[in-house]
């Protein structure tokens, strides 16, 4: 909790990994944990820090190369100053990048990009802007590269890219069905009335970075087809890119090297140590018997409602390593997936990405209320997460795990 806490807090500005690396290597001389288990659950996490690094590195080439701006551009002249229309615009495009380019892309290059839109066409920005921050969690669910957990849960499941993809298809649908519903209803207030229809400016649609994109999720289901792991292919597009913007001068090595996010990376890696001693001391075997076994609809919702919890309690990134161990099956490891991207909606402690979100609002003179925040989670967390996991046992019955 202590290393959580500080993730929260960050005192004095410290990057995350300050307190996270210490505590690992403390775990490890106390003997909380074996320098092999250590070692072991290193291993486990590489391939997936390999992948977010490099999904991080895509993403920001992509912004150099304008394609958040185009999207503000499609947005202002789609809307046309109309309120609904531009929260319609804001959650199609927030479920797509967050599905592609993953949640950490559509909370720190898509959020500004909702911000200014909303100012230029005249409207209220708070419901856009929630809407990134809610659609970086729940509109997680589609793709393994999708989000961090989603990676961990892939490489537990034992699915292939496009089956994991198949089966989460409904439920992502679902969740992101639910939330605009309550969007609509909870900020009528903000969406009533029109803004002002100013002509948006000119923006080339950046085609080299969208080929690019489009070529990565070929590799992704390419690489799942013949044995590889996504990280290659998420590496793949990011020399393109890269590249592209060093040949152009419009990046630097070092610049690259900062998209890649080396602290946060190793905080990741710490936490899992930490987390593997908590689960080895007490913890999995505490949770053992709070996690039903079996793949039915009651079992699956009960994981789903046990994984939100946790996530609200100790972080999703946390609970999602803890319950992985406990669950065994397709089925129950996509239940605590949807546990552990829906339930963090209902607090700003849920996921890094709400916690990342507050700090980008704020940056923009604005402030979130607590108490709003939660209302407006506690419409949409429950009724997704249960919707959600119909529609998953349903996919199951078609499709098969």
């Amino acid at each position: 909790m202590l290393v959580l806490g500080c993730a929260v807090v960050r005192p004095w500005g410290w990057p995350e990994v300050v307190v996270a690396a210490p505590a690992a290597v403390l775990v490890v001389l106390t003997g909380a944990v074996s320098g092999e288990d250590a070692l072991g659950e290193v291993r486990r996490l590489a391939p997936v820090i390999g992948f977010l690094a490099a999904i991080l590195v895509l993403a920001q080439l992509c912004d150099d190369e304008g394609l958040f701006r185009a999207c503000g551009a499609w947005l202002a002249r789609a809307t046309r100053g109309r309120p609904k229309r531009l929260l319609g615009g804001v959650f199609v495009t927030a479920a797509l990048v967050t599905a592609v380019l993953s949640l950490d892309a559509t909370i720190v290059l898509l959020t500004p990009v909702v911000f200014a839109t909303a100012t230029r066409v005249g409207v209220r920005s708070k419901p856009h802007v929630y809407a990134c921050t809610h659609l970086s969690n729940s509109a997680s669910l589609l793709l393994p590269v999708s989000n961090l957990t989603n990676l961990l849960a892939f490489a537990a499941s034992g699915l292939g890219f496009t089956r994991f993809a198949a089966l989460m298809a409904l439920p992502w649908l679902v969740a992101i069905a639910v939330e605009y519903v309550v969007f609509r209803r909870f900020f009528a207030n903000d969406l009533g009335g029109t803004g002002e229809e100013r002509a948006p400016e000119p923006r080339e649609v950046p085609v080299f970075a969208l080929v690019t994109v489009a070529g990565t999720l070929v590799g992704f289901v390419v690489a799942a087809a013949v044995g590889l792991d996504p990280a290659w292919a998420a590496l793949g597009g990011a020399l393109v890119l890269g590249a592209r913007a060093l040949a152009r001068r419009r990046t630097r090595v070092t610049g690259i090297v900062r998209a890649a996010a080396l602290p946060f990376l190793a905080f990741v890696l710490a936490l899992g140590i930490v987390v593997r001693a908590v689960v080895d001391n007490g913890l999995g075997g505490a949770l053992g018997h709070v996690v039903p076994s079996g793949a039915g609809f009651p079992t699956l919702l009960a994981i789903a409602g046990v994984a939100a919890v946790l996530a609200n309690v100790i972080n999703n990134l946390p609970a999602v390593l803890v319950l992985l161990p406990l669950v065994t099956g397709p089925g129950p490891v996509l239940a605590v997936l949807l546990g552990v991207n829906l339930g963090p909606n209902l607090t700003y402690a849920g996921s890094l990405a709400t916690l990342l979100w507050r700090r980008v609002v704020r940056a923009h003179d604005h402030e979130v209320n607590l108490g709003e925040f939660t209302r407006l989670g506690l419409l949409t967390v429950p009724a997704g997460l249960v919707l959600a996991v119909v529609a998953l046992w349903g996919s199951l019955q078609v499709i098969g795990g």
